[in-house]
């Protein structure tokens, strides 16, 4: 990956993380998952998983990102993830993806939040303070000064980091993750799209 290229991703992983996964969850914000109906320079329109279609405003400075799929057996002590996650019966926590962040972006987004991947799931984003392999593996992030969470990986977990992709990726039937404003009038805006490509999707 040239420099300019690294620099990109970088950026489009930074601006996705403090607007989509980041601490600050804007009352207009919305998480748009999907797969892409039509692309053009300045509009994309997905049908969501829902099933119905957004059409959203692609922004002038807007970034795109892809992923490339990680191993959970390469995690270790000192990495920087965020886990989408839902409560298990026995109180503890199961992942139900894995985002593995370059160290250049560590910090991004710390915290612990709801998300809506799943009814009741949640969003941790903190350091790995300790790994454990005890009935499959599981990591304990550390967040917020001081705070943890203990979170089990089932072997089938999706676990990715970001990589490069580029606008014609955004092909019909692609898989997307787009963090949307929606504005007073309710049309839909973004800045940054993550993008299913070589194979893999977004799993957030």
């Amino acid at each position: 990956m040239n420099l300019k290229t690294l620099m990109v991703v970088l950026g489009t992983i930074s601006s996705l993380s403090v607007a989509g996964v980041g601490s600050a969850q804007a009352a207009d914000a919305q998480r748009v998952r999907g797969t892409v109906v039509s692309f053009e320079p300045s509009l994309l329109t997905v049908k969501t998983r829902q099933g119905d279609t957004s059409a959203i405003k692609l922004n002038a400075d807007w970034k795109i990102s892809g992923v490339a799929n990680a191993s959970v057996k390469d995690i270790k002590q000192g990495d920087f993830l965020g886990i989408a996650s839902v409560s298990k019966a026995d109180g503890g926590s199961g992942a139900l993806e894995v985002v593995v962040f370059p160290a250049a972006l560590k910090g991004t987004g710390e915290g612990d939040r709801p998300w809506d991947l799943q009814p009741n799931s949640r969003m941790t984003n903190g350091t790995v303070a300790d790994v454990t392999d005890v009935s499959g593996r599981a990591v304990t992030l550390t967040y917020d000064n001081g705070q943890t969470k203990k979170i089990s990986i089932p072997d089938n977990t999706p676990v990715v980091t970001f990589a490069p992709a580029t606008p014609t990726d955004l092909k019909p039937g692609a898989t997307v993750f787009v963090t949307a404003q929606r504005a007073s009038n309710g049309t839909l805006s973004s800045s940054r799209v993550v993008v299913g490509n070589n194979g893999v999707v977004p799993p957030m």
